[in-house]
């Protein structure tokens, strides 16, 4: 069967009981109730069910669930059936008894299941529970409480069971040994007890009436004996406590007789307890029990036991209760029970024992006692009833005591006596008077007392005499004639003043009784009372103390009823009138409060009140006892001022009323006489009786006070020599004081039309008759301040009376002025550090109605008197009232005093801004303001504002406007209050909010709404104040914008720019939060109702600007940035050109201003737009020529731009700015890339130079303003902000932002970047390239090379394929081939060959264009320095190997061809040297020559032309030819193109001419060369040349020693003024500059440019050192590595290609010397053999095998040129078809072995000569004579002695030797070599039968190489050629030319130069150069260094 829907959810709920939050536990106890009230048997036996199941289930978890039962059985017990309830009892019983141990919430949660079954089931849980109470056994702890608790809860039911309970459980007894057993049979025998008593006292309705007390007295005595004889010892004191509180009900059930014998130990034992046990209620309760038992069965034995028990339990009762210990309060309830049973029975002796008590020393026993005479008079009253007298006399000492404690008793006893008639009897009215003074004590504020249990009372004396004798007047009907009229003799007495309320109220209720009982019982009997007071002084006094109505527990009410319950008493015409108004009275005062109710208007209506009276009364005699019982008062309140001022004013009026005028005039001079004039009070009370008595005796009072002057009393009192003064001059000065007071209330009390006329003819007069005092006939003004103060308020009141009486006619106050001027000195007096008296008050209240009386004040008088009120008052330190801690007095009278005088301050603003209520005047009195208002004190603010707000209100108020008007300064207005609304101060804040509504209706009413009218917006302010209580910053600022919001919206237009100007003021102002106000105000405006000010925003701008250097505050310029961005939001054009037109460097605020532009995405986009059109629209520099002579143009900024790139940085510089720059990445990048490229090199205008530097030396700017770095910055910001900060990265680690601003190096900062960019930024590149395209065909060279530059470096990655950017990059770099600017093209074929590394794949694609684009480079034209053939040739070389060999093939002999001439490239100063040359050798030829001839000088010239040749590329710059062609006899020397054959090297060092003259600067000098300083004339023989010395040496007399040819060589120039620039010096004799001029024909030799004789000149025969030529390593390097890859390409039966191998063999060889050996990157691939099929081995330096690197891959390959040399001589061997030669070259040229280049050059020369002879023997040449070989030992160290002209490298050259003729000179010489063929000859060196003479020949070249290294290395390679006889080179010296006479040939061997051979063979000239010289000798050091030893 499924489970019912409740019991799952019990279930559920019950399973969620292990949850141990206390809440849940609690809520699931809730929900299993809730549900058993529903299904009670349901719930009931689903808990059964699943405890029974959860055996296991822990007990607090158990305990939830037998507590729902337990309230489920209990809530439902009548519906429950008996298998319910069986189920449950068995539960019930096996859940509590489970345990043998006591678990109590456990099992007294099953206990309490079982007592709530009981209540109907008390059989069934009788029947389960005895089955576990059997005889014999001790029972469980909860089975016996479980039956204590039965009985209890159903007695009818269980008393039947507990005679057979007590029976077995009485034996039980003695088996009990733990203590928790003993107190629960304890527990169970005091309820066992208690249900029997309930049982037995309600027989009628038990179920067996016939139950007697004896059915149990023997158990329970049993059970008795055991607790008390045995378990009553027991050291445990809660074991006795619960044995106690058994005997208690026990003593009930003992027999009789057992208790009777038990009492004499009973009592001593449980007295005995008291000193054991703190607790004494259960050992009260339990002997009040024993001794009620006692009393009940007559006992004897309580009379010997009364002194013990009287003795024991007094100390009980004096011992103070604690309330907050219920027990004791309990026990002293339980002990006067205890004395009220001995009372009964014993009363003398219980008297006799407490009344001496009274007069004991101990407090706490008096009050003891008195609280058991109180218990015993109210429960006693019988025995008490004959002790009343005794009582009542025993009284008399404790009326006395003065002890708080002993009066709260003793008023608690008098009413106990008043309820038992002790009142009733003589001494009664003593206990009365007490009763009545207790109640007239003062009133006592709360105090804070300690925690003591004797202090603490329910309420004090005062209150409870108060109630008590109330109580006695309204519920104790037999005091009413003790009470009536007694009571009326404690009303007018003044002490009893405090008890008049509760007297009040007792007669009003006595009265009304009496009149119940009769119309006449309440008269007043005074026959029969002649101590009760008179009907006149019962209403003087009722109506004075009602004066003060709410003093004394509000008693003018009070005294208002009673006084109405009097009124036939008083006087019998009186009924009507009071029955009227004595209700209205009280009403009035019901319906106010104390601090509501308004004094005067309360007095002015009881003094109305009693005008009325004594109209009513209408009868003269008893109005004469009226005041004259008035009068006798009088002295009754001299502690009481404000009723006795009161008095004075009744004692007017009544006087007012009197019709006897001497009686007036008695009473006015005996109030003149008797007045206590030192009291402030009573001078003002004086002087309002007589100003009231004036309005119907003016003319007696004026009189009487000229009286009083003229009258003894005053004259003795001012008498100035007096002996016996009557009076003090103090006193004096009170006199004269009360008496100008008097003067001012007759004044403004008497009737207008009598009193004007009299003030200036005798009031004024008087008045200042008394102020003034004449010593000596001299008028001193007196310091007294009560005669001041009294001097002020009655002026005060004059005016007052003029002002009131002026209105009925015209009345011209002169004094006016006088009066004025006397005010505001006493102000200016009163000190500003603190306000302790009132004259500021009372002064500005009387000129508040000065100024309002005719005539007007001046404006000076105006102002001087609204400074001084301003500055007297808001000056003043804080507000008293704000400051104190407690209500004191004084604190208490500064702070009225201070609400006082800031009401008349306003009072008297208001008046005069009435006189003047115009917009002038309202801004005319916030002039003497505003700078309150804005102070930085928060009291001088607080005052100001409430004042502001005070008078717009009044303005408001008042306006009446009947035309149109505008209200002009309303914007000014507004911005002084509005921030204001933020103030530190709530009051301010809210007073601001006043005043700005206020003015916004002003406005509203000039603009001609009604004054009624409401504007929505407007009253929305007032909802808004209730933001700007609460100081929480968000809240103010928003409800500041809420204003700003109506306010922009109801200011008009013309008045905007106003309010905005004055609140940019407000910016400054000293509280912090309210220039924040400002801000959000402004802010809030602009956003409103800017879009009408754009042409104010430059304005506006400034101003901003102006604040932010004014105001030093975060929040300013945060809120300042806002606002430029609301400005910009609308007016982006204006703020930008504002902003724009600010000076550079842009100051910090400024920055800040462009920062904030970038606060929002979209605003910021479109900023940024307008600026980069800005940077784009005007030309980025202008030139400007220099003044200097010879100096240049120099490139000056433009201020646009410039500006604009600095605004870019500081918008950009804003994290912001972030989402904006993402949005215009590329055209951001693009156009600060090209201003960085605009900006290299330019200047900043010489304006903003001067300022940078004036602005770095006073306040450094931010940054720099330089225009190339601004330009760097700006783009580094802006890739930070677009998310690159890894490019700025990438770059800056690079060096990249460095070399941008270098002019040299820019581009290379531009590579770096684009390379950066490639990397880390590949997703901008599309749009970036896109906005770069244009620029490649700009004006300006700088952005067409960055552009370039750019894109040339993208194309070394990979990115642009991936990108589809390939072809549009690479289109574009083609394109720029033609570009005028060199380094364009340069960088554009640098791009094209970074295709191979960026995508290789895509170059054999477009591998004909970039071959054509390769050799179009070499081709430049326009290139003088060869760095377009340079890029092109690395270029290439990097393309090489990704490119299709059919398309290389078609141009690989150009291309070798065309880089040929670069294996020995040089870079001179210029080709102007070689056209220098040129000219000077032209002009001795068309004079003639003292030489060979026009064709030697022509063979020299071609030389030196194939020179510029080889440096220049084969082409002759246009700086040569019109030098050239100067000379017309030059025409058939000119070559018409460029040599076939390599050029030669240029020429370096010195030429020798022929002349007969010995050479002074000898290049190659014999072993007695003249002096080179001199040209021989000095006589000095040359020393000997060592291998340190130069070329040409003088001599030690003509010059000092210089270096070596090498260290010249490499010195760099060092220009004088006499050189022309570029010449470098002479490094020889004088160090004057040397001409590029070369000596021919008869040119004499030795002369320098500054060694001409005069007269000679150019044209002069001399001889000069050429300029020494720059290296050009990079060509070098570049030429050959692009040769050595072109050789995998050719063919191997190409002879072509062959031929240029052939031509670059000796080159290659000799520069593996290169004495240039700089590493630079060269791109080379990795080589393979072709003549091996294998890949090639690489060394260091050029990579290593193929297989290590995928297909096609090249390396870019740190290469010197010696390495670029080993790697082309690798590539060229397997092309020469020589095995041998390729396996060397493969051998010795490795990058990871070092050459021995002697060795190398051997091996290479054995390979070629036995080549050359194999090839000569089979071309039939002769056969070398056997003799045996030449032994030159030149020839055979591979040393050469001098350089040898070139054979013929072009077709005008001299035709080469043939081999025969080589033989036939060297026989002719005597030298025949023997030829033997070492190696067969090759195939492809066989199809040239010229090869190695070609070789030699070239070889020959490099003797006059400018390289020292090379030309060491030259002439090795000829000596090597041939290592048998040195055949070749002689051959090749013959083949230059006609030699000398062979008569010395090879004899000169001393010299150890085959120079001197050559000498001695030919003429004695050797040639140098294609001239003869005569007797030089070998001085090259180098080749000296190759002699041998």
């Amino acid at each position: 069967m499924m489970e019912s829907r409740i019991r799952r959810l019990a279930t559920t709920l019950m399973d969620a009981t292990t949850d141990k939050d206390p809440l849940v536990q609690e809520q699931i106890y809730n929900a299993l109730c809730y549900l058993g009230e529903s299904e009670p048997e349901e719930i009931l036996h689903s808990c059964d069910e699943y405890l029974r199941q959860h055996d296991k289930l822990a007990y607090p978890h158990r305990v939830i669930i037998l507590k729902a039962m337990e309230t489920v059985v209990r809530n439902n017990i009548a519906s429950l059936d008996k298998s319910t309830a069986k189920v449950v009892i068995f539960l019930a019983s096996n859940e509590m008894t489970k345990s043998k141990e006591v678990i109590r919430d456990w099992q007294q949660a099953a206990s309490s299941v079982l007592v709530a079954v009981g209540q109907r089931f008390i059989n069934k849980v009788m029947e389960e529970v005895l089955t576990k109470f059997q005889p014999g056994i001790l029972p469980h702890y909860f089975i016996v409480q479980t039956f204590a608790n039965l009985s209890v809860s159903n007695v009818f039911g269980m008393v039947p069971f507990l005679n057979s309970i007590l029976g077995t459980m009485l034996p039980m007894l003695g088996m009990a040994k733990q203590d928790h057993m003993k107190s629960v049979f304890c527990y169970a025998l005091q309820h066992f007890s208690e249900s029997i008593q309930e049982y037995l006292a309600n027989l009628d309705k038990a179920p067996d009436p016939t139950v007697r007390k004896d059915t149990f007295s023997n158990e329970i005595f049993s059970a008795y004996e055991v607790l008390f004889n045995s378990w009553l010892q027991h050291r445990e004191a809660k074991l006795r406590l619960a044995v106690v509180e058994a005997m208690g009900p026990m003593s009930y059930l003992m027999p009789s007789e057992k208790l009777e014998e038990q009492l004499p130990k009973l009592i001593p034992g449980i007295l005995a307890l008291y000193k054991k046990h703190t607790e004494a209620f259960y050992i009260s309760k339990s002997l009040c029990q024993i001794l009620e038992a006692s009393v009940n069965i007559g006992s004897r034995s309580l009379d010997v036991q009364l002194d013990a028990l009287l003795g024991t339990l007094h100390p009980q009762i004096c011992a103070p209760a604690d309330p907050f210990v219920p027990l004791t309060v309990k026990n002293h309830t339980e002990v006067l029970r205890c004395f009220t049973v001995l009372a009964c029975s014993f009363p003398d002796r219980v008297l006799a024992f407490l009344l001496p008590k009274l007069e004991s020393s101990n407090e706490r026993t008096r009050v003891g006692t008195l609280l058991i005479m109180r218990q015993i008079i109210n429960s006693a009253p019988s025995q008490m009833e004959i002790k009343k007298p005794f009582i009542l006399s025993s009284m008399k000492l404790p009326l006395q005591d003065s002890n708080d404690k002993v009066k709260r008793a003793v008023v608690q006893v008098i009413s106990a006596m008043a309820h038992h008639g002790y009142l009733e009897q003589p001494g009664g009215e003593a206990m009365m008077e007490y009763l009545v003074r207790q109640c007239a004590l003062p009133s006592e504020a709360p105090k804070k007392q300690p925690l003591d249990a004797d202090d603490l009372t329910s309420d004090s004396v005062q209150s409870i005499s108060v109630n008590t004798l109330f109580l006695l007047s309204t519920t104790v009907d037999r005091m009413n004639n003790v009470l009536w009229p007694y009571l009326l003799e404690f009303v007018t007495p003044i002490q009893f003043t405090n008890a008049l309320t509760p007297l009040c109220k007792s007669l009003m209720y006595l009265a009304m009784k009496k009149q119940e009982e009769g119309e006449n019982a309440s008269l007043i009997r005074y026959d029969l009372n002649g101590n009760l007071p008179s009907p006149y002084a019962l209403t003087t006094r009722l109506l004075v103390v009602s004066s003060q109505p709410y003093a004394g527990d509000c008693r003018g009410a009070a005294a208002l009823r009673l006084l109405s319950v009097l009124q036939y008493s008083v006087h019998p015409a009186l009924e009507q009138l009071w029955s009227k108004r004595v209700p209205s009275l009280v009403e009035h005062i019901e319906e106010n409060t104390e601090k509501g109710l308004c004094q005067k208007e309360w007095e002015e209506k009881l003094l109305l009140f009693l005008q009325e009276t004594l109209a009513a009364v209408s009868d003269n005699t008893w109005v004469c006892h009226f005041v004259t019982e008035m009068c006798r008062q009088l002295n009754c309140y001299n502690g009481f001022p404000l009723e006795k001022n009161f008095l004075y004013k009744c004692i007017g009026t009544t006087l007012g009323a009197c019709v006897s005028k001497d009686l007036v005039q008695k009473q006015l001079q005996e109030l003149l006489e008797t007045a206590r004039y030192h009291e402030e009070a009573e001078r003002e009370g004086l002087a309002s009786c007589f100003g009231i008595c004036a309005i119907n005796h003016l003319e007696e009072t004026l009189a009487k006070l000229e009286d009083f002057v003229r009258s003894d009393v005053f004259k003795k009192s001012v008498g100035l020599f007096s002996i016996f003064k009557d009076r003090s001059d103090n006193e004096v000065e009170k006199i004269k004081s009360t008496l100008i007071l008097c003067y001012g209330f007759v004044a403004v009390h008497a009737p207008k039309e009598l009193v004007l006329s009299r003030i200036e003819a005798d009031i004024l007069k008087n008045i200042f008759q008394y102020f003034n005092t004449k010593v000596l006939g001299i008028k001193v003004e007196t310091k007294d301040l009560t005669l001041k103060l009294c001097l002020i308020r009655s002026l005060c009141m004059i005016s007052q009376a003029i002002y009131n009486g002026g209105k009925c006619g015209d009345f011209v106050f002169s004094r006016k002025a006088e009066l004025v001027a006397q005010m505001v000195e006493f102000i200016k007096a009163e000190p500003l550090d603190a306000m302790r008296t009132p004259v500021r008050q009372r002064a500005m209240v009387t000129c508040t109605y000065l100024v309002v009386l005719e005539p007007h004040l001046s404006d000076p008088d105006r102002t001087e008197l609204i400074d001084t009120c301003l500055a007297s008052v808001l000056a003043l330190p804080p507000d008293p009232g704000q400051e104190r801690d407690g209500i004191g007095s004084d604190a208490l009278h500064k702070e009225i005093l201070y609400g006082d005088t800031l009401s008349a301050l306003k009072d008297l603003l208001k008046s005069l801004l009435q006189r003047n209520l115009t917009p002038h005047g309202l801004q005319d009195m916030f002039a003497h303001l505003g700078p309150w208002i804005k102070s930085n004190k928060e009291q001088e603010r607080q005052r100001a504002v409430e004042i502001s707000a005070a008078l717009l209100d009044f303005y408001l108020g008042k306006l009446n406007v009947s035309t149109v008007v505008p209200f002009y300064n309303l914007g000014v207005l507004i911005a002084l209050f509005s921030p204001r609304c933020s103030d530190s101060l709530a009051s301010v804040r809210q007073h601001a909010v006043d005043c700005v509504y206020c003015l916004l209706y002003i406005q509203l009413c000039y603009e001609g709404f009604a004054r009624d009218h409401t504007d929505e917006m407007v009253e929305g302010l007032k909802a808004l104040k209730k933001g700007l209580e609460e100081p929480d910053f968000t809240v103010l600022f928003h409800t500041c914008h809420n204003i700003a919001m109506v306010v922009g919206k109801r200011v008009p237009p013309d008045q905007l720019m106003s309010l905005l100007l004055a609140m940019f003021e407000g910016l400054a102002d000293p509280d912090k939060n309210c220039s924040r106000a400002a801000t959000v105000m402004i802010n809030s405006l602009l956003k409103e109702r800017g879009s009408v000010l754009q042409e104010k925003v430059p304005d506006i701008m400034s101003i901003i600007h102006s604040k932010l250097q004014e105001v030093d505050e975060e929040h300013i310029r945060k809120a300042a940035q806002q606002t430029v961005y609301i400005l910009a939001s609308q007016h982006k054009s204006v703020v930008v050109s504002s902003l724009l037109g600010s000076a550079l460097p842009f100051d910090s605020h400024t920055c800040a201003m462009w920062r904030s532009l970038a606060a929002e995405p979209t605003l910021t986009s479109q900023i940024l737009e307008q600026l980069l059109e800005k940077v784009n629209r005007d030309v980025p520099y202008k030139e400007s020529k220099c003044f200097l002579l010879g100096s240049g143009s120099e490139r000056i900024a433009t201020p646009l731009p410039l500006a604009a790139t600095c605004a870019l940085y500081e918008i950009m510089s804003a994290p912001e700015s972030g989402a904006a720059v993402l949005g215009l990445y590329a055209p951001l990048f693009v156009t600060l890339l090209l201003r960085v490229s605009c900006t290299v090199g330019v200047q900043l205008p010489k304006s903003l130079q001067s300022r940078e530097r004036r602005s770095s030396s006073l306040s450094p700017a931010p940054r720099s303003l330089h225009p190339c770095s601004c330009a760097v910055e700006t783009l580094k910001v802006m890739l930070a902000r677009g998310g690159s900060e890894a490019v700025t990265k990438a770059v800056g680690s690079a060096g990249g932002w460095d070399l941008m601003a270098s002019p040299e190096r820019h581009h290379d900062g531009i590579a770096v970047l684009a390379g950066a960019m490639a990397r880390h930024a590949g997703p901008r590149l599309p749009l970036i390239v896109k906005n770069l395209v244009p620029t490649l065909s700009s004006v300006f060279d700088s952005q067409r090379i960055t552009t370039t530059a750019f894109f040339a470096e993208l194309l070394n990655s990979n990115v642009v394929n991936d990108l589809m950017l390939l072809e549009t990059v690479m289109d574009n770099m083609t394109g720029r081939q033609k570009d005028p600017c060199l380094l364009v093209r340069m960088l554009a074929l640098r791009g094209l060959g970074n295709i191979s590394s960026g995508s290789p794949e895509k170059v054999r694609k477009h591998g004909a264009k970039l071959l054509a684009s390769m050799v179009n480079g070499m081709d430049d034209k326009d290139d003088p320095h060869n760095l377009v053939a340079l890029e092109a040739m690395s270029s290439l070389s990097k393309l090489l190997d990704h490119l299709e060999e059919r398309d290389i093939q078609s141009m690989l002999l150009h291309i070798a061809i065309r880089i040929r001439p670069f294996f020995d490239s040089v870079r001179e100063p210029g080709d102007r040297a070689c056209a220098l040359v040129l000219s000077k050798a032209a002009r001795p030829m068309s004079q003639g020559t003292r030489g060979r001839g026009v064709s030697g000088v022509g063979s020299r010239v071609q030389a030196v032309l194939r020179g510029c040749w080889g440096t220049g590329g084969g082409q002759v710059s246009a700086g040569i030819c019109p030098a050239i062609f100067r000379c017309p006899r030059w025409s058939l020397c000119i070559p018409q193109a460029p040599p076939a054959s390599p050029p030669v090297p240029p020429l370096h060092g010195v030429i020798r001419a022929q002349d007969p003259a010995p050479s002074c600067s000898s290049a190659i000098r014999g072993p007695a060369a003249p002096c080179s300083g001199c040209g021989g004339s000095c006589g000095s023989p040359q020393p000997e040349p060592n291998h340190s010395q130069a070329l040409a040496s003088p001599c030690p007399s003509c010059a000092p020693p210089r270096q070596a040819e090498l260290d010249v060589a490499r010195r760099p120039p060092s220009l004088s003024s006499q050189c022309p620039p570029g010449c470098p010096q002479c490094p020889h004799c004088c160090g004057a500059p040397l001409q590029a001029v070369v000596g021919i024909g008869d040119v004499e030799a030795g002369r320098c440019a500054a060694g001409e004789s005069p007269g000679e000149g150019l044209n002069s025969p001399r001889i000069l050192l050429a300029p020494r030529l720059q290296e050009q390593p990079d060509l070098r390097q570049s030429s050959i590595v692009l040769f050595g890859n072109l050789t995998k390409f050719s063919e191997e039966d190409c002879e072509a290609f062959f031929e240029q191998i052939l031509n670059g063999l000796v080159t290659l060889l000799l520069h593996l010397q290169d004495p240039k050996p700089e590493v630079v990157k060269v791109s080379a691939p990795l080589p393979t053999s072709r003549h091996q099929g294998a890949p090639l081995a690489w060394g260091t330096g050029l990579g290593r095998p193929r297989g290590a690197e995928p297909p096609g891959a090249r390396r870019s390959l740190p290469l010197s040129v010696p390495q670029a040399c080993k790697f082309a001589l690798r590539m060229c061997g397997p092309n020469m078809g020589c095995e041998g030669l390729c396996d060397m070259f493969l051998n010795h040229l490795r990058e990871d072995r070092s050459l021995h280049y002697g060795e190398f050059m051997n091996n290479v020369c054995k390979h070629l000569v036995s080549a050359a002879g194999a090839r000569g023997a089979g071309a039939g040449a002769a056969k070398w004579d056997p003799r045996g070989p030449a032994q030159c030992p030149c020839v055979l160290t591979g040393t050469f002695p001098f350089p040898a002209q070139c054979p013929g490298c072009c077709s005008a050259c001299p035709a080469p030797l043939g081999f025969q003729e080589l033989v036939a000179v060297l026989r002719a010489a005597g030298r025949v070599p023997c030829l033997t063929p070492l190696l067969p000859l090759p195939p492809q060196m066989q199809s040239y039968p010229e090869m190695l003479n070609r070789l030699i020949s070239t070889n020959l070249f490099y003797f006059k190489s400018n390289w020292v290294d090379i030309r060491a290395a030259a002439p090795m390679f000829i000596g090597e050629s041939c290592p048998q006889a040195s055949w070749c080179s002689v051959g090749l010296f013959l083949k230059a030319g006609p030699w000398g006479c062979p008569g010395e040939a090879f004899g000169a061997r001393s010299s150890g130069c085959a120079a001197s051979a050559v000498t001695a063979h030919g003429q004695g000239t050797p040639w140098v150069g294609g001239a003869h010289t005569r007797g030089s000798s070998c001085t090259d050091p180098v080749l000296q260094q190759q002699r041998p030893a």
